[in-house]
């Protein structure tokens, strides 16, 4: 690798960072990670940090899992790439389609169809709903339904059922047919409802109302993020889900449960649709089924829409869709190595109990700092909604949020900012004495703004 010098000189010279403006990253150049242990990376400078982001939601088991890394170096020397294209498997991808329909069998799931990361896991979900309706002959249902707020990553369908501006307006018109309903955000939404049940009741209703002015039979699926991530870790009520699964069954819609972030622990449960009791008919996968060691998505496909496919004797039922790296056998081996030690390890039940730890440290600092406006957790997932003004909810600005991650960072934390939020997303590995970790950076941080 070349010196530092030359890293510090080249730095965001040729890359154009994603989510981020090439100006801004020139001006200012973004930190230069060189190493990661457990749950600490260390930068260019030698500063080592706690990873309170978790990479990007995703290095669940930190960065020092030799059973993932030896099974990469193994399938590497053995077999380091094939097609997963008509006429060929692997055997990587066999095993580790099979493990999937074991861990999501209570979700219902039972094919596994392989994408190279979470946006290319809710595009083929999307794809897939089309095709099915095709398939069943009702080819007017084509249009998707989904939440103001959620995020469902960045290809043209992806973008299209985003929930939010940021990731649609430079990139629009998008795909036709797509909906957005409220979101049920008891901090802040357009019925100024605090409740959190009644508010899962409105949205339930303002679904509804969307299915029925939009026409049941002219709506091909739902989508949403059972815990709402990029969005700002939004947790709508225990009974939402549920509400969406009934009304959906009702008027005959599909539901595509996003769990490329909840997937695999991070919410307390190993996937958000178990966590409130739903059997969606597609969940879409990534990060952490390779906890980031290697780039790996998957589609999950129910029991109803895999006997549409595979009953058919049409050419509607051939999946014209696919990846190169679909089932990239040195990814399906990390997978295959990255689900034994999240189920040896418990992940789920570490995120649950150091995520009510989390919770109670960030309360806490709530009650300290008026300018933490709200806290929002499930599981691993966090955020602190900062604001100049409480009693208006005016979001704190940029220069204050770079502040306090700063100052974070110098006081041995790594966070992450969307917005005028801090999302907290570590490594489900993480100790009690981690979270006060976190705790204890996040004081420095605000108490510095």
């Amino acid at each position: 690798m070349r010196d530092a010098n030359f890293l510090t000189e080249n730095n965001a010279r040729q890359i154009w960072h994603p989510m981020a403006h090439p100006a801004e990253m020139q001006a200012s150049p973004p930190r230069i990670i060189m190493k990661g242990e457990g749950l600490h990376v260390t930068d260019l400078d030698g500063r080592t940090v706690l990873d309170a982001v978790g990479g990007l939601w995703n290095v669940n088991l930190g960065y020092s899992c030799d059973p993932v890394k030896q099974a990469i170096a193994a399938q590497l020397a053995v077999l380091p790439y094939y097609s997963g294209f008509r006429g060929t498997s692997t055997g990587p991808s066999i095993e580790l389609a099979w493990e999937l329909a074991q861990w999501f069998a209570p979700e219902g799931m039972v094919r596994t169809f392989f994408t190279s990361g979470g946006s290319d896991s809710v595009e083929s979900a999307l794809r897939l709903a089309r095709q099915y309706w095709k398939i069943r002959g009702e080819r007017d249902r084509t249009k998707f339904i989904a939440l103001k707020k959620g995020y469902h990553g960045t290809h043209f369908g992806g973008a299209s059922v985003n929930g939010n501006a940021n990731f649609r307006r430079n990139y629009e018109p998008l795909l036709p047919g797509v909906f957005h309903i409220p979101v049920p955000w008891t901090y802040r939404n357009p019925f100024g409802e605090t409740d959190p049940a009644k508010l899962a009741d409105l949205c339930a209703r303002a679904l509804e109302d969307e299915i029925a002015f939009q026409g049941p039979d002219t709506v091909a699926a739902f989508i949403m993020e059972p815990v709402l991530g990029a969005g700002g870790v939004i947790v709508p009520h225990e009974s939402f889900m549920r509400r969406v699964r009934e009304i959906c069954d009702r008027h005959g819609i599909l539901l595509i449960a996003d769990e490329v972030v909840t997937g695999f622990g991070r919410a307390g449960a190993w996937s958000g649709s178990r966590l409130w009791g739903v059997k969606p008919d597609f969940m879409t996968l990534a990060k952490a089924i390779t906890s980031g060691y290697f780039p790996l998505g998957a589609t999950m496909i129910g029991e109803k829409v895999a006997e549409v496919f595979e009953a058919d004797k049409t050419a509607f039922g051939a999946i014209g869709h696919g990846y190169t790296y679909s089932g990239h056998p040195v990814g399906c081996a990390a997978g295959i190595a990255a689900l034994a030690e999240t189920k040896r390890l418990g992940l789920n039940e570490n995120a649950a109990a150091r995520g009510a730890e989390l919770t109670t440290a960030l309360e806490a600092l709530k009650a300290k700092h008026p300018l933490v406006g709200d806290v929002r957790s499930k599981g691993l997932m966090a955020a602190l909604e900062l604001v100049s003004d409480r009693d208006a909810k005016t979001p704190a600005d940029k220069k204050t949020m770079a502040r306090v991650a700063d100052a974070a960072y110098e006081a041995g934390v790594m966070v992450r900012i969307s917005s005028n939020s801090i999302i907290l997303s570590p490594p489900l590995i993480l100790t009690s004495s981690d979270v006060a970790k976190i705790a204890e950076a996040l004081d420095t941080g605000i108490a510095s703004a």
